[in-house]
């Protein structure tokens, strides 16, 4: 349905945080499908080597129809540029990670509060038709409910946290007042080719493939029972396209649980990693993982509902953990020889 639609109405997209994880996945889907496609990142977590990769991926006339911009969404001027003649905006640029939030919470507001408002009203007054963004799992925070279920949340247990609940706050209040449509999407621990594996923020399946790869003990905070609902980024790119393109009217100005639907504990997602590893080929050893103090604003469990984006969106995510993880882990293992 969604490849129909695209390729039936070409369109003028834009999409923010390109040079990310997730944002490149959504740029190589759009030009593998005929769309136009500008896009905006100013390099602070993405790389020049995930833009090049999908350039390489979808071919060179395709790469004509995209336009990149250099840019910030904490300056103003930068969104509008970007916005100029836009249909649809998939807003992936953020500031991730509950520590790095922690550490830094002006900075983490800076990007994902004022930033989101900057591409809010660039979108409005663009006259843009739909926007989309990255919402996120955390909003949830300290509600003890399992599964998670979109209108049941708790207290932030983070400032990124914060930031994501305002956005959507925000999300729905231009709904309202200026008649932007909106979609938000909870992301839960998505993971899957040109996830960073380096640095101190490091995503946890991307940080522990490298570590195995080298035989090196992967760290564990807490007792690794502590459990996750991790998505694979195909499943993430259904959704984004499902928001962007559904005309039923009650599936807009909404938000959604993007997930698998499956819980995880770190424990079991060390093992699955080192079975995929090894299979491989490359000399992989068992070594046990080093268990460590909780970390300060991580939740115990996780586990989203979906029923909602399934019945709304038609969200049928098609990799579960194990799926995701066979399919991304050549490119995880090559990733950590390249930066051996």
């Amino acid at each position: 349905m969604q490849v129909d639609q695209l390729l039936a109405t070409p369109r003028r997209w834009l999409v923010t945080g390109s040079a990310g994880f997730i944002g490149s996945h959504l740029l190589e889907t759009l030009l593998l499908h005929q769309q136009f496609v500008v896009s905006l990142d100013n390099f602070s977590t993405g790389h020049q080597s995930n833009l090049d990769e999908v350039r390489q991926r979808v071919g060179e006339e395709a790469w004509k129809r995209h336009t990149f911009i250099y840019g910030d969404i904490a300056r103003l001027e930068d969104c509008q540029r970007a916005c100029v003649g836009v249909d649809i905006v998939l807003h992936e640029a953020a500031l991730g990670s509950v520590p790095r939030s922690i550490e830094n919470p002006l900075a983490t507001h800076a990007v994902n509060a004022t930033g989101f408002l900057n591409m809010l009203v660039a979108a409005r007054d663009a006259g843009v038709k739909r926007f989309v963004y990255a919402a996120s799992s955390s909003t949830y925070g300290d509600h003890p409910g399992l599964p998670k279920v979109e209108d049941q949340i708790g207290k932030p247990l983070s400032p990124y946290a914060v930031t994501k609940y305002v956005n959507e706050l925000y999300a729905d209040v231009f709904a309202r007042v200026y008649g932007l449509e909106s979609i938000g999407l909870r992301y839960f621990n998505v993971f899957g080719t040109r996830q960073d594996p380096n640095g101190p923020y490091a995503a946890v399946i991307p940080n522990w493939a490298r570590r195995i790869r080298e035989n090196q003990p992967c760290i564990i905070n807490g007792d690794g029972e502590t459990t996750r609902d991790f998505c694979y980024v195909e499943n993430v790119v259904q959704a984004n396209l499902r928001a962007a393109l559904t005309t039923d009217a009650a599936a807009i100005n909404q938000v959604y649980n993007v997930a698998f639907g499956e819980q995880t504990s770190l424990n079991t997602l060390h093992r699955l990693l080192t079975e995929e590893i090894a299979a491989l080929g490359p000399r992989v050893q068992y070594v046990a993982p080093i268990y460590r103090d909780f970390r300060k604003g991580d939740v115990r469990h996780s586990l989203a509902n979906i029923d909602k984006a399934r019945r709304l969106l038609g969200y049928d995510p098609q990799y579960s953990v194990r799926a995701g993880l066979h399919a991304a882990m050549k490119w995880y293992v090559d990733a950590a020889l390249m930066t051996a």
